[in-house]
């Protein structure tokens, strides 16, 4: 997604990474690729400095991105090391969903609503952040789903497996 200069429609770079709080859930800001004239270079932006969200980011001015060492409030959220993207998702009893690898905010406020595991090459069932219990530097640990849950996704297994045939038919 492009982030632009509001009133001028410069593009200022492109968002590659997401920064989240792991104990608020809040969208701190974004990573920016911005293109130089040798090489690109990575500047972060704030999310309290975004105007509007639409298919770009619009900024007031070019100084709301800044190098991540200038945000003095990041540096102790930087230095736990404890990513969402990425990170394993599993249960208070390790169980395993998969890897963190998409995630749903709400523009307006900036926080996490859903994260979607990814393991292997299939996309998991959508966890509610509700039911993050903690963010480790290991592993983002859920609670253990009811016994009504359970039994949904393994009704719900087998049909999955069968779809290849349902469609053929």
């Amino acid at each position: 997604m492009s982030v632009e200069e509001d009133g001028t429609d410069e593009i200022l770079g492109n968002c590659s990474r997401i920064l989240i709080h792991p104990d608020t859930g809040r969208i701190e800001g974004f990573f920016v690729t911005v293109p130089g004239f040798l090489r690109s270079e990575e500047l972060f932006l704030s999310s309290f400095d975004i105007l509007r969200w639409g298919t770009r980011i619009s900024v007031r001015d070019h100084n709301a991105l800044a190098p991540i060492e200038d945000r003095v409030r990041l540096q102790p959220l930087l230095e736990e090391r404890r990513p969402v993207f990425g990170q394993r998702i599993q249960t208070e009893g390790g169980r395993f969903f998969g890897r963190c690898c998409d995630v749903q905010f709400d523009t307006r406020r900036f926080i996490v609503e859903w994260l979607f595991p990814k393991r292997l090459l299939r996309w998991g069932v959508p966890i509610p952040i509700s039911e993050v219990v903690e963010v480790r530097r290991e592993a983002i640990v859920v609670r253990e789903p009811s016994v009504k849950e359970t039994a949904r996704e393994e009704e719900r297994a087998p049909l999955l497996q069968r779809l290849p045939e349902i469609a053929e038919a």
